[in-house]
């Protein structure tokens, strides 16, 4: 395992230095779920919860929450996103609705960061909009499936 690259010699927080590093095309994508009951779940479907179209604010906030995560995450950089992408899956089996989300720049450093929080703001953003009905609901499965680009090439989860 590499060292952190967040911490300095000494054990402070520190932001990496990406100065030198040389710009490439980079992605992310994060996956994650969210779980409801049965009847939640068919409101959803149904267009029928009192504030509005859950996937479709969900899929904003996603893409809101991709370009803010270097606010959110102390130590990320400021990253000129050039694509986000935010899709959901229905699983009826589950209860659930499963999202993706895929963040690509070209830059200095990888959008992983920024993958994980507008899926994760996705998720939290469908708990909002239908917590009214279900307060049942949980957030499982966030996580990296893949990154492309930079010094350390591409990584690919297997699950």
């Amino acid at each position: 395992m590499n060292s952190l690259t967040h911490i300095d010699e000494l054990g402070n927080a520190k932001m990496v230095d990406v100065t030198e590093k040389a710009a490439t095309r980079r992605e992310a994508i994060a996956v994650g779920s969210i779980t409801m009951a049965p009847a939640t779940l068919a409101l959803v479907k149904g267009g029928n919860l009192p504030k509005g179209d859950v996937l479709s604010t969900a899929r904003i906030a996603g893409i809101m929450g991709a370009k803010h995560t270097s606010a959110l995450i102390p130590m990320c950089h400021p990253i000129n996103i050039t694509s986000v992408t935010i899709d959901f899956q229905i699983n009826n089996e589950k209860h659930a609705i499963e999202a993706a989300a895929t963040v690509k720049t070209v830059g200095v450093t990888g959008v992983e960061m920024e993958a994980l929080t507008a899926v994760s703001t996705a998720l939290l953003t469908v708990y909002d909009m239908c917590k009214a009905v279900d307060k049942d609901m949980s957030i499982t499965g966030i996580m990296l499936i893949k990154k492309t680009g930079g010094k350390s090439g591409t990584y690919e989860r297997h699950v």
